[in-house]
């Protein structure tokens, strides 16, 4: 009996995607992740039993040549992410990319017309950006590469640059706090953009949030391709409001919800009883500092200073920040340190637990301790507003838990 035919998306390194997820929701076929070596291509591609395939880094250019036929908009960008198995077994090679990154520059309400874009990479997602951007009448799109004539090295040619798209894996999960230019050099930018879906916020895009540039992750970019070849693979046409709708919830559905507060205004057990109706995993960073130091917070102070412990809290949130869909409650100083708040925000909700101060526990507390709690709350609420997209007063647990998650829903 012929093996059922399934969906799926093929690359090199798959672990972080939601394409599955984002399939599931549009269609609900069989959609799997399907990992292969550059040796494994050639023959997965003439013997696979799929009935279709979305393409990622790095061999959105490497299927070309077993394709049997390339779609109009394939031929002319030069790239394909998405192969369809004709009834007569053939394949048919799209690009769906330039629907997704299309709509990624329409919903964030970019305008590019006659404004010079800089496209960071030179790979088959690179050429989509390309096209679409001569499409909506750029100036100029300069594509920069680690060696060609415009390159890492000689970016100050291009400080005039308003927009700038993120076409390399440069800061993509697991590999987050890292970005591939210093936004500093162009002084003219308006926008920054980024491919990359996880995590929400790469380094790129952080740096540009602070800018108070306009700026967009590919996760919109993602659904809006995906629902293009979904209608491709079943031959019918999908609800174009499920972009936005599928958008949403994915975005709710894997950013983690980070809690910040002061020390006993409730972090922990909040944020199990939000773990607990989620059925999210709850990761406390302090108990995660008093596993790596073998011994408990005040014994840390005592033995070693906050220097010691604030070193262990940054490595650790460095580490559970860039996960996606967990419940991160946070030690009540992490907001005084400013690397903190980067990792902090990469992938998370960030929301600020308040608490009468007259209802903050003290003992076992080192820093509440040796402070008065109403020096130490006029210190930190600026610190805390700033890092937080919201807050939530901590009054009754059920009613925090309930305003929580219906802010979420919004």
């Amino acid at each position: 009996m012929a093996e059922r035919r399934y969906y799926g998306l093929i690359g090199e390194k798959l672990g972080h995607s939601f394409s599955p997820a984002i399939h599931g929701k549009l269609a609900g076929y069989e959609y799997r992740l399907i990992e292969l070596v550059p040796e494994e291509l050639g023959p997965f591609l003439r013997s696979g039993q799929f009935g279709g395939l979305n393409v990622t880094i790095p061999y959105k250019k490497a299927v070309i040549p077993y394709c049997d036929e390339l779609t109009p908009q394939a031929r002319r960008i030069g790239s394909v992410n998405t192969i369809l198995r004709r009834p007569d077994g053939t394949l048919l090679g799209h690009n769906t990319d330039y629907d997704g990154f299309a709509y990624l520059l329409r919903s964030a309400g970019a305008e590019v017309a006659g404004k010079k874009a800089l496209v960071l990479g030179t790979g088959g997602a690179s050429l989509t950006v390309h096209t679409v951007l001569k499409d909506l009448g750029v100036g100029e799109s300069v594509a920069i590469s680690r060696s060609g004539p415009d390159n890492y090295t000689n970016l100050d040619r291009h400080a005039d640059a308003r927009i700038i798209v993120n076409a390399t894996p440069v800061g993509m999960y697991p590999n987050t706090g890292t970005s591939p230019v210093d936004l500093s050099l162009f002084p003219s930018l308006e926008g920054v953009f980024d491919l990359i879906y996880n995590p929400a916020k790469t380094q790129f895009l952080l740096d540009g949030e602070k800018r108070g540039l306009l700026w967009a992750n590919g996760l919109g970019m993602l659904v809006a391709q995906a629902k293009a070849a979904a209608e491709l693979f079943l031959g019918r046409p999908i609800p174009d409001e499920r972009v936005a709708d599928i958008t949403r919830e994915m975005e709710r559905d894997t950013r983690n919800l980070l809690l910040i507060g002061m020390p006993g205004c409730g972090k922990t057990t909040v944020g199990q009883a939000l773990a607990n109706r989620l059925g999210r995993k709850l990761v406390d960073t302090d108990a995660l500092v008093e596993e790596a130091a073998g011994c408990t917070i005040p014994e840390l102070f005592a033995r070693e200073g906050e220097e010691a412990f604030r070193r262990l809290e940054h490595e650790i949130l460095c580490r559970v920040g860039r996960e996606s869909g967990l419940v991160i409650a946070t030690g009540g100083g992490a907001v005084t340190r400013p690397e903190n708040l980067d990792p902090m925000r990469q992938n998370s909700t960030v929301i600020f637990l308040r608490r009468p101060l007259d209802q903050l526990p003290i003992e076992g507390r080192p820093i509440s301790q040796a402070n008065s709690l109403e020096e130490l709350y006029r210190r930190r609420l600026p610190l805390y507003q700033q890092a937080a997209d919201w807050a939530v007063d901590n009054v009754s647990l059920d009613d925090t838990v309930t305003e929580i998650i219906r802010r979420l829903e919004q």
